[in-house]
């Protein structure tokens, strides 16, 4: 008995020690797993910690200012890293208040404002200014002052509602400025004001401003090269010196427009939103607006005429060609009054003047829908001896089918030996069944050619 009492023991004693083993190298397990987590938590974040200070940058720069903050909760590195942000955005994100009491929100983004101004630290090349329910006031004043000790090299001001804002003439002492964009504004630049020397890029909309300042301001640009002008007051004459000139685009009113020395300008979209038979200073500009407008255009590639602009183009006599061709002309757009024999003329001579036009796109002014259908043989195909060599795409748009529109409609089809698309978007449904049967039986030189047929 004493014997298997003694085994029992034994074998009660290796399992309890079998036991205490598992259980250790369980604990054992259970603490190398943590203490890999915690290992790999710590290596996450030193990735963050170690990245560049220029991929921080970067990553700071595509957040709101808001959110750039919030970010310094991930590393001791990235802390104070919003503060030496180069660039600065406040907009609509920046303000979390959802109230629509708009001093509320004026003066929270004013102090958020001031806050990041007076603990940034370093360089600041960008400031942007774009919030729905903010007025101009003597707080921008501030903040264009700030700036302008600084080498700011974009700034955008947006002001969406109220008066025009008046801009500081410490603005124009930001010589560093490459892009410049405003927005609501009133520019008034003081007489010691020689130009921005380095400044490329320009966009003004619905700014007020004196002829001669808008004249000096140009000139005195010589570097630039993106032009954005729409919706302006205080001046009419639209007079573009800018050796440097690549891209130009304007909207609005104005009696003349006259470029000099711009020898490289390759991009043109300008549209004239009167009509100038309705405007005696307008309906007694230039004769010879149309080879006037081309004579410092030997590179233009993209032009887009629009609004009543082609009208502008037509006053006086319209040369049968321009005197020197568009050799580089590939893309033309061109918004025109089909009824209009001067309009035809004017399209007819840039057409014949633009030998390797690939697209070509041509609206049909709202208005032309109400006029009497005009009897013209301009587009009959007899008249022609002439090829669209290189024309592969067209877009009509607007269209009712008139004579004169499908007479066009038929010679781009007859002439155009390589075209492969053509696009029609009617005005509206009435007489669309009729319209396709005709557009059917047009004979096309290319065999390549598909008609689509976009319903209104």
């Amino acid at each position: 008995m004493l014997l298997l009492a003694v085994e029992i023991i034994e074998d009660r004693f290796c399992w309890y020690h079998h036991c205490l083993r598992e259980t250790r190298h369980k604990v054992y397990c259970l603490e190398e797993r943590k203490l890999s987590r915690s290992l790999a938590m710590d290596m996450e974040l030193d990735k963050i910690s170690n990245l560049p200070g220029h991929i921080i940058d970067k990553i700071l720069s595509l957040l709101s200012i808001r959110d750039a903050v919030r970010m310094s909760v991930l590393s001791s590195k990235w802390r104070f890293k919003w503060v030496t942000l180069p660039y600065l955005v406040f907009d609509n994100q920046c303000v979390s208040i959802s109230s629509q009491d708009q001093t509320l929100v004026k003066n929270k983004l004013v102090n958020i404002i001031d806050h990041v101004l007076l603990l940034h630290t370093g360089p600041i090349h960008k400031f942007r200014l774009s919030h729905r329910d903010f007025l101009g006031g003597s707080d921008i004043d501030r903040w264009i002052l700030y700036l302008s000790r600084t080498p700011i090299r974009e700034f955008i001001l947006e002001i969406w509602k109220g008066q025009h804002y008046k801009l500081p003439s410490c603005l124009y002492n930001c010589q560093s400025l490459i892009h410049l964009e405003l927005f609501n504004s009133l520019l008034k630049p003081p007489p010691t004001f020689k130009g921005f020397m380095s400044l490329k890029s320009l966009d003004l909309q619905h700014i007020i401003m004196a002829q001669d300042a808008f004249e000096n301001l140009i000139s005195s640009c010589p570097l630039l090269e993106k032009f954005t002008l729409m919706n302006f007051d205080g001046f009419t004459h639209l007079n573009i010196h800018a050796p440097n000139l690549q891209f130009f685009d304007t909207g609005g009113v104005f009696y003349d427009v006259n470029f000099k020395n711009t020898f490289l300008l390759a991009t043109v979209s300008i549209g004239l939103y009167v009509d100038i038979t309705n405007d005696k200073n307008l309906a007694d500009g230039n004769s010879r607006n149309l080879v006037k407008f081309f004579a410092h255009l030997p590179r233009i590639q993209r032009l887009e005429i629009q609004s009543y602009f082609l009208k502008y183009l037509a006053a006086g006599n319209v040369p049968g060609k321009l005197p020197a061709p568009c050799i580089d002309l590939t893309h033309l757009s061109i918004r025109i009054n089909f009824s209009s024999v001067e309009e035809n003329l004017t399209a007819l001579c840039l057409l014949r003047s633009s030998p390797n036009l690939q697209e070509l796109e041509m609206l049909a002014r709202p208005e032309e829908q109400t006029l009497l259908e005009t009897s013209t043989t301009l587009w009959k195909k007899e008249h022609w001896n002439y090829s669209f060599a290189h024309l592969r795409v067209v877009k009509l748009t607007g269209i009712s089918g008139v004579g004169p529109q499908l007479d066009f409609i038929n010679f781009l089809l007859a002439y155009s030996p390589v075209l492969e698309k053509m696009t029609v978007k009617p005005a509206s449904g009435d007489g669309a069944w009729e319209l396709i049967k005709d557009l059917l039986r047009f004979r096309r030189a290319s065999v390549r050619a598909e008609i689509i047929y976009l319903d209104p």
